[in-house]
C-alpha cells in the first residue's frame, strides 16, 4: 500500500474509488466498507484510497475533549495495508483545512486529485466546514463534479452497535472480549521499555515496565495478556495502574512474563502488548506479601486460561 501525506504528493490521472474517516480503530464496520472499496476498484480498473487525517479532527477543533485512539498513526496505516487497500491519504488536520467547504474539498481533493468515480461512506459521514453535509449532500457535489457515492448503514454485529466511540469505551471498562468482537482482533497497544529501569543487553528479570503511553489503555486492573518482546512472545499477567500497595500515585503498565528466558532487551526493544482478559480491578493490599499472594494466584488464573486456549486450538 502507498502512503501519501499530503494532497500535493498524489500522483494523476489515476481513477479512484474512495472512502473517507478517521478509521480509528480500524474495526469490522471499516473493513466492511474498505472490502466494498476494494471490489468496486478491481471492477472498475481504478485504484482503492481511503483518506484519512492525523492529528485526529476533535484534537484540533475541540483540545479541552481527551481523545485517546485506539489505534495510532503508524498501527492504523499497518491495519490498513492489511486490508488489501491500493493507498492511504494522510491529510495533515489544521484549522486551515477545517475551513475547507464541502464543495470545496470534494473539488480540490476528490475531483482534481483523486480523479475519484465512486466515494463509499456510512450512513452517519459528514465533511466540510462545521460538518455541514451529510451523504446526500456529498452525492449532490457527486453529481456535479463526476462520481457517485454508496452509503452502508453502521454494522452491527451480535446485538452491538460497531463504532470507534463504542470500542473505546468498552477498552476504557476493561470489557476486552466484547472490544474484540468489535474490533475483531485483541486490542493491543505498542511501546517501547520504560527508561531508567537498568536494562541492558541481557535481561534476566520476568517483569517489564512499559514506558509511558499517550493513547487508549484499558481500565485499571490486571488483565491475562501476552508481550512481545522484539521478535519473541510471552504469556504474561499485566497491571495497569497506580500501584496503591506502595503508596506509589505514578501510573505503570507492568507486564509478569510466564515461563519467562532471558532477552536481550533495551529501551528501544520494540513491545506490543496484548490485552486478552481483565482478572480483577486495581486493588490496595495490607503488605506486600498479601500482594505477591494475589498475584501467584492472578498467574495460576492466567495459566488455565493459556491452557483452555491451547486446548480448544488443538482440537478445533
Amino acid at each position: 500500500m502507498q502512503v501519501f501525506h499530503s494532497i500535493s504528493e498524489l500522483p494523476a490521472a489515476t481513477p479512484s474509488v474512495v472512502t473517507i474517516g478517521n478509521f480509528d480503530g480500524v474495526h469490522r464496520g471499516h473493513r466492511m466498507v474498505i472490502d466494498a472499496v476494494i471490489g468496486r476498484a478491481r471492477e472498475l480498473n481504478a485504484q482503492s484510497v481511503a483518506i484519512t487525517f492525523d492529528p485526529h479532527p476533535i484534537r484540533v477543533l475541540r483540545p479541552d475533549i481527551d481523545v485517546r485512539l485506539i489505534t495510532p498513526l503508524p498501527q492504523k496505516l499497518e491495519l490498513l495495508a492489511a486490508t488489501g487497500l491500493d493507498a492511504t491519504v494522510v491529510i495533515p488536520f489544521t484549522r486551515d483545512f477545517s475551513n475547507l467547504t464541502a464543495r470545496e474539498f470534494a473539488t480540490q481533493v476528490l475531483r482534481d486529485r483523486l480523479h475519484t468515480v465512486e466515494v463509499h461512506e456510512g450512513e452517519t459521514f459528514r465533511f466540510g466546514h462545521d460538518a455541514a453535509e451529510d451523504v446526500a449532500g456529498l452525492a449532490h457535489l457527486g453529481t456535479d463534479l463526476g462520481f457517485t457515492v454508496r452509503a452502508y448503514h453502521p454494522e452491527d454485529f451480535r446485538g452491538s452497535p460497531v463504532s470507534s466511540t463504542r470500542i473505546r469505551d468498552l477498552i476504557s471498562a476493561g470489557d476486552m472480549p466484547h472490544a474484540r468482537a468489535l474490533l475483531a482482533r485483541p486490542f493491543a497497544i505498542r511501546s517501547t521499555p520504560a527508561s531508567g529501569r537498568g536494562y541492558g543487553t541481557l535481561y534476566t528479570v520476568p517483569t517489564i515496565n512499559l514506558a509511558p503511553y499517550a493513547d487508549l489503555l484499558p481500565a485499571n486492573g490486571v488483565y491475562i495478556s501476552t508481550l512481545r518482546v522484539g521478535t519473541r512472545i510471552f504469556n504474561a499477567v499485566t497491571n495497569a495502574g497506580n500501584r496503591p500497595t506502595f503508596g506509589a500515585d505514578s501510573f505503570a503498565v507492568e507486564s509478569h512474563l510466564l515461563d519467562f528466558e532471558p532477552v536481550t532487551l533495551t529501551e528501544d526493544t520494540p513491545l506490543e502488548l496484548t490485552f486478552l482478559h481483565r482478572l480483577r480491578g486495581e486493588i490496595s493490599f495490607p503488605s506486600p506479601e498479601a500482594l505477591r499472594e494475589q498475584i501467584g494466584r492472578d498467574v495460576t488464573r492466567a495459566r488455565r486460561y493459556f491452557a483452555l486456549c491451547e486446548s480448544l486450538t488443538h482440537h478445533g
